[in-house]
């Protein structure tokens, strides 16, 4: 389950298991909670601070739990309505937030990383990619709402229809990332972004991005129904 360090002002949240490198850190419902739970830790937190989130090994995450998801299909409205709660609260979140992307970002994970204030991607391997149209899969209102409100729209036009996967460099060219690192200097640029932000932990932060995310946070609030998704197992 993910689990939480500090360095300093910066919370480092790990989206996996502690010493596991092969995990997908897919969102299972309880790995949803367990972050909820991590993040309701940050906040309680005082003076300066930052967030940053990263995992271990080949995957910074692969997104929606689909084992979960097939098993308890009658739920899934349920599901990928909690999912959304994740991207609304990083985009509102009272402190600066950086995703450490140490592996691939597929799909929900992908859109994760997109609810950050900032990115920093590794260098040398792994991919940002929304694969639903190959998987047959259709965007939520909400996750719609998310591409679009934090991509341009040609950019949200060829990740969203056309699958393609985002190496560093063309991340960076069509602004779905701001840096790139080494692999084993990812963690550390990201803690390093985030730090010279720390300070600008203030009550009017969280206002200034619930205002300059408006209406994503409103299309991200839109009720999952059966009626706006169109999706069969």
């Amino acid at each position: 389950m993910p689990y939480l360090e500090r360095d300093g002002d910066v919370f480092v949240l790990y989206l996996g298991n502690e010493g596991q490198t092969d995990n997908e850190n897919r969102f299972h419902p309880d790995w949803i909670d367990a972050v909820h739970g991590l993040l309701d830790e940050v906040e309680a937190s005082e003076g300066p601070a930052a967030l940053v989130t990263v995992a271990t090994g080949k995957f910074y995450s692969n997104g929606l739990d689909t084992d979960w998801l097939f098993a308890n299909f009658e739920r899934n409205c349920w599901y990928v309505d909690r999912v959304h709660t994740l991207y609304s609260r990083l985009l509102a979140f009272p402190m600066a937030t950086v995703a450490a992307l140490n592996g691939h970002a597929f799909g929900a994970g992908a859109m994760l990383a997109t609810s950050h204030d900032f990115r920093v991607m590794r260098a040398d391997r792994g991919y940002w990619c929304l694969p639903e149209v190959h998987l047959g899969m259709p965007f939520t209102v909400a996750m719609n709402a998310l591409v679009t409100g934090r991509l341009t729209n040609q950019v949200a036009l060829e990740a969203m229809t056309t699958g393609r996967r985002y190496g560093a460099d063309d991340a960076i060219a069509a602004g779905i990332v701001e840096a790139k690192a080494d692999a084993d200097k990812v963690l550390a640029t990201a803690i390093e972004r985030a730090a010279a932000l720390a300070g600008n932990r203030k009550p009017n932060l969280p206002v200034i991005k619930k205002a300059l995310h408006g209406r994503t946070l409103e299309g991200l609030a839109i009720e999952t129904t059966p009626e706006n998704l169109k999706f069969a197992p």
